[in-house]
């Protein structure tokens, strides 16, 4: 499975199928999209804050922010 990075210690995939797997390994439905260097990625949860939830360890967590790294939220079921 193709990660792009990790932001607040959630994988961010180069699929919607990876970021599915990753929602139902996790409990979690469906997929929103970042875009991470120009590239979109799809992390698995309808959104963000579905996804991040429960995931609060500063061992793990890693937040990627700058210039080339915007947030939009697509939820979507994928499915599901």
């Amino acid at each position: 499975m193709p990660i792009l990075t990790t932001i607040s210690g959630i994988p961010l995939y180069t699929t919607a199928n990876e970021a599915l797997a990753w929602a139902a390994a996790n409990n979690l439905t469906g997929y929103h999209t970042h875009v991470y260097q120009g590239v979109t990625g799809y992390m698995g949860g309808s959104d963000h804050s579905v996804a991040t939830r429960g995931r609060t360890s500063t061992s793990t967590r890693r937040t990627t922010t700058g210039p080339n790294t915007s947030v939009t939220y697509t939820g979507s079921t994928g499915g599901y």
